[in-house]
C-alpha cells in the first residue's frame, strides 16, 4: 500500500510541475499579459495539490527507503534534498513573486529574470524527479537495471 501511495503522490507531483512549467512556457511565448497573470494565479492555487503530494512522496519514500542501501535508493536519497530545497527556496518564492508582479501588470526585466530562473529550476526538478521515477521503477522491478 505504501508503494502505491508513494507512486501516486510522486506522479501527481511530477505532473503538477510539468503542468506548471509547460503552461508558463506556453503563456510566456504565445499569450497576452492577462493570460500570463491568470496562469501565474492558477499555479499558486495548484500549490495546494503539489505541496501535499511532495510531502507525501517524501515521507513515504523516507519510510520505505530507510534501510535500503542499493544504488538506486542511494541516488534517490541524494536527489530528494536537492529537489526539496529547489522547490522551497526557488520555485515557491518565485511563483509568489511572479504572480504578484503579473497581477500588478509589472512585466519588467525583474519579472523576466525571475521567470528564467524559475523555468531553469523547474526543469531541473523535472529531470531529477524523472530520474527518481526511473530508479523507483528499477527498485520495484518494473524496469530492468541496465548492466
Amino acid at each position: 500500500m505504501k508503494t502505491r501511495v508513494h507512486a501516486f503522490a510522486g506522479g501527481i507531483g511530477f505532473l503538477m510541475i510539468l503542468l506548471f512549467w509547460t503552461s508558463t512556457a506556453f503563456s510566456e511565448l504565445f499569450a497576452s499579459h492577462e493570460a500570463i497573470a491568470a496562469v501565474k494565479a492558477l499555479i499558486l492555487r495548484g500549490m495546494f495539490v503539489l505541496i501535499p503530494a511532495m510531502i507525501i512522496v517524501g515521507g513515504s519514500g523516507m519510510a520505505m527507503g530507510r534501510r535500503r542501501k542499493d544504488a538506486p535508493a542511494r541516488a534517490k536519497k541524494k536527489r530528494m534534498p536537492v529537489i526539496a530545497l529547489n522547490g522551497l527556496l526557488i520555485l515557491v518564492p518565485a511563483a509568489w513573486f511572479l504572480a504578484g508582479k503579473a497581477a500588478a501588470g509589472e512585466f519588467d526585466g525583474t519579472f523576466y529574470a525571475v521567470q528564467v530562473v524559475e523555468l531553469i529550476a523547474g526543469a531541473g526538478n523535472l529531470a531529477m524527479m524523472g530520474m527518481n521515477i526511473r530508479d523507483g521503477l528499477k527498485m520495484t522491478g518494473r524496469i530492468r537495471c541496465s548492466r
